[in-house]
């Protein structure tokens, strides 16, 4: 497979898989799935050289394909996807990227998914002084165009010490900042998802400027890096 490329047998496979997931089927076809988890691999990592000409990515990892079935209730043993992450530089740039390929269900996702309790406070406090920047950056085109609206789990009204009346509320209530872009397999399958994927992330990357700035900052907007 051209690494630039997902094939239509990698996504027969992950299918294939999904109805029979069991360790005697997996192992019976593991050279076919080592394969595609190949070739997928060199997919993730010409993303990697792509965002490395507008980023600096510390980390690729992509995910195992086994699952930790210890305290699940489903015991199927395999992931019916592939998964990778991209991790930005240490503490100087933050957030990350994430790529999940799978047969109707494929997306990307870019933000900040579980971001630390010290860090969740300090985006908390900087919206609870002033979000006008923030919904500035968020609303712009082409980043609204692309990604759509800020998503992720929040608390229910207000979290501990923030008033609930107050006007952004809406965003400080959050527990994740993130966004997220699902593709259909056709634009998967087709010579520009990974253009596509690249022309995406480019499009966030106000978002991220914005929110290096206010995680290596303190509320007066002194540097916390050495």
């Amino acid at each position: 497979m051209n690494n630039s490329l997902i094939s239509q047998e990698a996504f027969n496979f992950l299918e294939d898989l999904a109805q029979n997931n069991t360790k005697e089927w997996f192992q019976e076809h593991k050279s076919t799935f080592k394969k595609h988890e190949a070739d997928v691999k060199s997919f993730y990592e010409n993303i990697k050289e792509h965002l490395n000409a507008h980023d600096e990515i510390e980390k690729m990892k992509m995910f195992r394909i086994y699952r930790d079935v210890r305290f699940s209730k489903d015991k199927t043993p395999y992931k019916t996807h592939f998964g990778g992450s991209f991790s930005r530089l240490g503490a100087h740039l933050r957030g990350g990227y994430y790529l999940h390929l799978k047969p109707g269900g494929t997306f990307i996702a870019t933000g900040f998914w579980e971001p630390n309790k010290e860090d969740l406070f300090r985006i908390r406090k900087e919206l609870e002084m002033d979000a006008t920047e923030f919904r500035n950056v968020i609303q712009a085109s082409p980043l609204k165009s692309v990604w759509g609206e800020i998503e992720g789990d929040e608390v229910k009204t207000a979290p501990k010490g923030f008033d609930k009346a107050h006007p952004d509320i809406d965003l400080i209530k959050k527990k994740q900042f993130i966004f997220v872009r699902n593709f259909s397999d056709k634009e998967v399958l087709s010579k520009n998802f990974l253009s596509e994927v690249d022309k995406s992330f480019r499009a966030i990357r106000p978002y991220f400027d914005l929110m290096s700035d206010i995680l290596t900052t303190n509320l007066n907007g002194e540097s916390l890096l050495d």
